[in-house]
């Protein structure tokens, strides 16, 4: 583990956060600053840096991503109005701290993912 990341001390619940879900694969907690009215980060309990990073042997960890965004949706009552799953890898997709998460938004309509230029 990298240990130095934001979501690193969450993890090991050396900062608080408002944790919603966590087992030894995963945590997820809100965003403290979102953009939606439901706006939950998740993240795996190991470190990688970018989906760049990603290796073979993590692809359980990561498909357990998704359902547990999926469980999420469900418990906050927006799995049948719609929600947006969201990595970003790099600077130029906006990831701003490097440790593979995935935004998990919803509870209003959000239109366009990609405003055309």
């Amino acid at each position: 583990m990298n240990n130095d990341t934001i979501f690193d001390k969450i993890i090991q619940h050396k900062i608080t956060a408002d944790i919603l879900y966590q087992d030894k694969f995963i945590t997820a907690f809100h965003d403290i600053h979102p953009k939606a009215p439901v706006h939950v980060l998740i993240v795996p309990n190991i470190s990688i840096p970018t989906v760049n990073d990603v290796k073979i042997h993590q692809e359980f960890i990561l498909g357990k991503l998704f359902t547990v965004a999926a469980k999420i949706a469900k418990k906050n009552g927006i799995h049948e109005s719609g929600y947006r799953l969201i990595v970003n890898c790099n600077h130029h997709a906006g990831q701003e701290i490097f440790y593979f998460h995935m935004h998990l938004l919803g509870g209003r309509f959000l239109g366009p993912l990609i405003v055309p230029v």
